[in-house]
């Protein structure tokens, strides 16, 4: 996830922790531990992002792509990375070392904090299709959720409408309801968000202000609901990204039945369960061959058809239709043999693929690329130009290779 949705779970975690111990001796310790909470859950939330100062490491795009969500991704490390962080707060913030030497709750509160701010990194993390290794060195492979957006702004607006009504200042609350209405507003307008889905969002800020308005100053209602929105929100997602694959991989197959689908990336659309972004891999063993696909997918055809998702998501170029769901703007193919053998000969090409998922192959260009990413505003951050009798570079992390079915025959 983005590092703004780390963060507003963070808080908004933090916060209802904090709510939920006794309260301190004094209104100075009370105020103390609520800054304390707050602040190492955020902070928590964040921390193993600081892989991005390993990138690094490896020559472009290699250092980005095995080390972020690398190492600091994965559960072993985790708890160094808590410890860290406690031992930086306890020795950086006098006022706070004091309360956690005399306070029994707020002992248990920064460790409360702190261990859910980074399993809700991981879980985050694991939520989108671009996956993470969480139980390295003991299993390499990537888990991929292929559930919720990247940037998604339920999570903003449920759980950061009752923070702003918790904030102490009036200017304060009203800055952070301006702020996210004029997000909502921006997704809509660039046409990242529809308007139905606007429309809901703005009815769920609603439901939960008032909840934590109703619950009074030190309550948890709005908190509450505003998680178990979360939680609903993503269960919803899982079961609307199954149901989509479902109906492309019928539709694949139906257009293909030589063809092996090996994998179906699911990418969704902001607070939009219906719509879908895709991209397939399939093999054809016999034709020496692999073909990769890219198009759009509706859940529910007869109430959004897959054209009508919203439009800053979809291609501009002509749809070709697989079924009434499922629509193709683009297609590659890739020959295995070659791509088997660059694995083995090309160490760069070795270390890519412990990341790629959709390995685009472009030997006239002498690229490698993962199709997943095709359409970054920025270019294709995962393009690797082939050099041969380049050097093997040093420290590549174990990762397993994600289309470890793609780059072995099948026995």
């Amino acid at each position: 996830m983005d590092n703004i949705t780390h963060s507003i779970i963070g808080f908004g975690v933090g916060e209802l922790v904090h709510r939920s111990l006794p309260g301190e001796a004094d209104d100075i310790s009370q105020r103390v531990r609520h800054r304390l909470l707050l602040v190492s859950c955020a902070l928590a939330s964040n921390f193993p992002d600081l892989d991005l100062f390993l990138t690094g490491l490896l020559p472009d795009p290699l250092g980005y792509l095995l080390n972020h969500r690398g190492h600091t991704h994965t559960a072993l490390l985790a708890l160094p990375q808590a410890l860290l962080l406690a031992a930086l707060l306890w020795l950086c913030w006098p006022a706070a070392r004091a309360l956690l030497k005399a306070s029994g709750p707020a002992r248990r509160g920064l460790s409360a904090s702190i261990a859910a701010g980074f399993a809700l990194h991981l879980l985050m993390d694991y939520t989108n299709s671009y996956g993470l290794h969480p139980w390295y060195p003991f299993d390499g492979r990537w888990f991929f959720g292929d559930m919720v957006f990247i940037v998604e702004p339920l999570f903003w607006v449920a759980i950061g409408v009752p923070l702003a009504l918790i904030m102490r200042w009036r200017t304060a609350r009203w800055l952070g309801f301006a702020g996210l209405l004029a997000a909502l507003l921006l997704f809509a307008l660039k046409g990242y968000l529809s308007w139905p889905s606007f429309a809901a969002l703005l009815l769920i800020g609603l439901a939960c202000g008032a909840a934590q308005w109703r619950a009074g100053a030190g309550g948890r209602g709005g908190l509450l609901l505003a998680l178990g929105v979360c939680v609903g929100f993503i269960a919803v997602q899982g079961a609307a990204s199954h149901a989509g694959r479902e109906r492309i991989d019928a539709a694949l197959r139906q257009a293909d039945p030589s063809s092996r689908v090996l994998d179906v990336v699911m990418t969704a659309f902001p607070s939009q369960p219906l719509c879908w972004s895709y991209v397939s891999v399939e093999s054809n063993e016999a034709a020496g061959s692999y073909r990769l696909r890219r198009g759009l997918a509706s859940v529910a055809p007869a109430w959004l058809a897959p054209l009508a998702c919203p439009a800053a998501l979809a291609e501009s170029r002509t749809a070709q239709s697989l079924s009434a769901s499922v629509v193709q703007f683009e297609s590659g193919q890739g020959s295995l043999a070659r791509l088997r053998a660059l694995k083995h000969d090309n160490c760069q090409v070795d270390a890519w693929l412990r990341f790629g998922r959709a390995p685009l192959l472009d030997m006239v260009k002498g690229e490698l690329s993962d199709y997943r990413f095709a359409l970054t505003p920025r270019g294709n951050f995962t393009t690797l130009h082939m050099v041969p009798a380049a050097a093997c570079p040093d420290g590549v992390p174990g990762w397993g290779y994600p289309r470890e079915d793609l780059l072995a025959p099948p026995h």
